[in-house]
């Protein structure tokens, strides 16, 4: 019988064709590996001509590279009892056994079974480990070996202070700390300045400061705190005493010698402008609040409520008693807390009241080149309600079909108020505070004002 269907050819479906590649045996030498491509033709198993893409680009096999093990070389040799004894009994300086703590986490130890067994805690665990890591990098950024020894005995608690800062930063900072005897405490201190001065820029003596010199980084956080602490001659006096002792430059220390005689206070008249002149305007940044060493609380209204909102607002909220708890004249609902920069701080903890409005327009800047449509915060200081600078600012009401602005509140300069007859206001601004953004390059100088 004649069949029609066409012979199957394939090798894999016939047993009359054998599978025969044609490549050599020597082909199979490791010092000549190459990777073999074949397709699949009706006549069987072919491989790819020479020349092809595979023969000009050949992808050669890599062997596994397991990591390093963390484990120091001393130690390699000693089993899991035998290094566990090595951290039980502190056996050698402390960069040396930190790393068989990472080892031994790595093998599915966890830190509280570790404290159980060694006595480390894990608070102290983990200081010993991010301690050796900031030693590591210091020994690559070229650091003093002088200054790397003498973090030799007690060093993982200063060295962990200093985690945050760049390599150069590291670096300086713990020739500071070495050579200024700091312990642990002002070794934080010293990195959350140096880490936070940059974030400073534009205020108040911000200038006369070296950014890289970590004496004059902590000079000026001394110095800021001194402003913060305008109500309080005692913490004020210590603040610029420490200010001075730190200061690393001339220019620093003149700075804060001036600051000290009230050079720039405005007592002698060749200070600054009369206050209430300029408003500072500042961008909150995240986290702010919580690394202030003081802070102010007041009540919030809305613009939208319109004036009597603000003369309801409590007036007096100060803390009392030994953890500074907050207390107010009577209840509201809505409050912020702010760090305790001058103009806030100079409240007193009376009369102040912060307003939101939505729209960042309402302010009479410069629209041309500040085009804002954000919310922000007003400060106001509802003791000064008297129109009496041309060149101050006040919170005024404003009412339905008097303004191209909705009915509520908004802000004057004094000397329109003046040429419209208004002698008194709802109070002065002593500070405008703006959302906290990533981008802070956007801050607004006395020019801006119209």
């Amino acid at each position: 019988m004649l069949s029609l269907a066409k012979p199957l050819s394939s090798p894999f479906l016939s047993p009359n064709l054998p599978l025969r590649p044609s490549f050599r045996p020597s082909s199979l030498r490791p010092s000549s590996t190459r990777s073999i491509s074949a397709i699949i033709q009706p006549s069987g198993l072919i491989p790819r001509s020479p020349g092809g893409p595979s023969d000009r680009n050949p992808q050669l096999y890599q062997p596994f590279h397991p990591p390093p093990s963390p484990i120091p070389s001393k130690y390699r040799s000693l089993d899991t009892a035998a290094r566990l004894d090595v951290l039980i009994n502190r056996l050698g300086l402390w960069y040396e056994y930190a790393p068989l703590i990472s080892s031994f986490l790595q093998e599915g130890f966890t830190p509280s079974t570790l404290e159980e067994i060694t006595g480390i805690t894990g608070v102290d665990q983990n200081c010993l480990i991010v301690g050796a890591q900031v030693r590591d990098s210091l020994i690559q950024s070229g650091t003093s070996p002088d200054i790397i020894s003498a973090f030799e005995l007690g060093g993982a608690e200063l060295l962990y202070e200093i985690r945050l800062l760049s390599a150069s930063q590291r670096s300086a900072a713990a020739e500071f700390i070495i050579t200024n005897s700091f312990d642990a405490k002002q070794a934080n201190e010293l990195a959350r300045a140096m880490k936070d001065f940059p974030r400073r820029r534009g205020e108040k003596g911000w200038e006369q400061f070296d950014y890289n010199l970590p004496g004059d980084c902590l000079s000026f956080m001394y110095y800021r705190q001194s402003r913060e602490h305008m109500n309080s001659p005692d913490q004020r006096a210590e603040a610029l005493e420490q200010a001075l002792s730190m200061a690393a430059t001339e220019k620093a220390r003149t700075a804060v010698l001036e600051e000290i005689e009230g050079g720039k206070s405005g007592k002698d008249g060749k200070g600054e402008e009369v206050e209430g002149v300029r408003v500072p305007i500042v961008r909150m940044k995240i986290g702010e609040v919580a690394e202030a060493s003081s802070v102010v609380v007041l009540p919030v209204c809305r613009a939208t409520n319109g004036e009597t909102e603000v003369v309801e607002a409590p007036w007096e909220c100060k803390g009392e008693g030994e953890f500074g708890v907050v207390a107010a004249e009577k209840e509201w609902q809505r409050w912020v807390v702010l760090p305790g920069w001058e103009p806030v701080a100079k409240l007193g903890g009376r009369g102040g009241v912060a307003v939101t409005f939505p729209d960042s327009r309402i302010l009479p800047w410069k629209v041309n080149r500040w085009y804002q449509e954000e919310a922000i915060l007003v400060v106001v200081d509802r003791r000064e309600r008297a129109v009496e600078a041309d060149d101050g600012f006040y919170l005024v009401a404003v009412g339905a079909g008097s303004s191209s602005w909705p009915e509520g509140l908004r802000v004057e300069r004094g000397s329109r108020l003046k040429e419209a007859g208004v002698t008194e206001s709802l109070g002065a601004l002593v500070l405008v505070v703006r959302p906290p953004k990533d981008e802070v390059d956007d801050q607004l100088s006395d020019e801006d004002w119209e």
